[in-house]
C-alpha cells in the first residue's frame, strides 16, 4: 500500500528533478534507475512507467540542464551588449557549472538531433551566443571560430575549477576577470575572414546581411551553451536545409 501512494505521486518531471539534484550531490556517473528508486521508496520497475531507460533520463536531464543554464544566461545579458554581455554571459555560465557540476555534465552529452531542435534551451543558447558575438561585428566564418574559442575557454575554466585542476595560490577570480578582459580584447581586434565581394546586379544597396539565422543542425550535441552549434548553422545554408 505504501509503494503504491508513492508510486502515484511520480510524474517525469519529478524523476527528471531528482535525478538533477542526485547528480549535484554525487556525481552524473552515479545516477542510476536504482539508486532513485530508493530515493522515491519504490521498485526500479516503478520508474520504467515514466522513463524507458537510463539514457532517456540522461537526455532529459541534458534538455533540462539547457533550459536552466540559458534561462541564468539570458537574464543575465538582457540589456548588455559587448564586454557587458560577454562577461555577464560567462559569469551566468560557470556559475551555473559550478553550483550544479552533475547538471553542468548532463548538459554536454550527446543527444538526438530531433530532440535538440525540440529543445527550448538548445535552441536559445544559439541565440543568445548569435547575439554577443554579432554585437562584435562578426560573421561567418568568424562566428564559428570565436564561439569556439569561447566555448573552450569558459568550459575549459570551468572544467578545471570544479575538478580543483588549478594549483597556483593565485586567485581563481582574480585569473577569470583577466582573462575576460583578454577575450574582448580578442574580439574587438579579431583577425576578420575576408568576405567574397557581392555581384553586381544593378539594384541599389540593400541592407545589410544580418548573418544567418539561429538554427539546430544535424549531429547537435549537448547544451554546451549553445556556442559550439554555430557550425551546424553554416552547414544548412549552404545545402539550402
Amino acid at each position: 500500500m505504501g509503494e503504491r501512494m508513492v508510486r502515484a505521486g511520480l510524474t517525469v518531471d519529478r524523476i527528471v528533478q531528482a535525478a538533477a539534484e542526485l547528480a549535484d550531490e554525487v556525481g552524473l556517473d552515479n545516477v542510476t534507475l536504482s539508486a532513485l528508486a530508493r530515493g522515491f521508496g519504490v521498485k526500479d520497475a516503478s520508474l520504467y512507467s515514466h522513463v524507458r531507460n537510463l539514457a532517456d533520463l540522461r537526455t532529459r536531464l541534458c534538455v533540462l540542464a539547457a533550459r536552466e543554464m540559458t534561462d541564468r544566461i539570458g537574464a543575465a545579458v538582457a540589456g548588455r551588449a559587448g564586454k557587458d554581455a560577454l562577461i555577464a554571459f560567462a559569469d551566468a555560465f560557470r556559475g551555473y557549472a559550478l553550483e550544479h557540476p552533475g547538471r553542468y555534465a548532463a548538459g554536454q552529452l550527446q543527444v538526438d538531433p530531433a530532440v535538440a531542435a525540440e529543445s527550448v534551451g538548445h535552441r536559445r543558447s544559439i541565440e543568445l551566443t548569435y547575439g554577443m558575438l554579432r554585437a562584435y561585428g562578426l560573421r561567418e566564418p568568424d562566428l564559428t571560430d570565436a564561439g569556439r574559442l569561447l566555448r573552450s575557454t569558459f568550459h575549459g575554466y570551468a572544467d578545471l575549477e570544479t575538478r580543483t585542476g588549478f594549483s597556483h595560490p593565485r586567485h581563481l577570480d582574480a585569473s577569470w576577470r583577466r582573462s575576460l578582459e583578454a577575450l574582448h580584447f580578442l574580439l574587438e581586434n579579431w583577425p576578420r575572414t575576408a568576405q567574397p565581394e557581392p555581384r553586381s546586379t544593378g539594384a541599389p544597396p540593400s541592407a545589410p546581411d544580418p548573418g544567418p539565422a539561429p538554427a539546430v543542425g544535424r549531429n547537435a550535441g549537448g547544451a554546451g551553451h549553445g556556442i559550439e552549434h554555430i557550425e551546424h548553422t553554416r552547414e544548412e545554408e549552404k545545402t539550402g536545409e
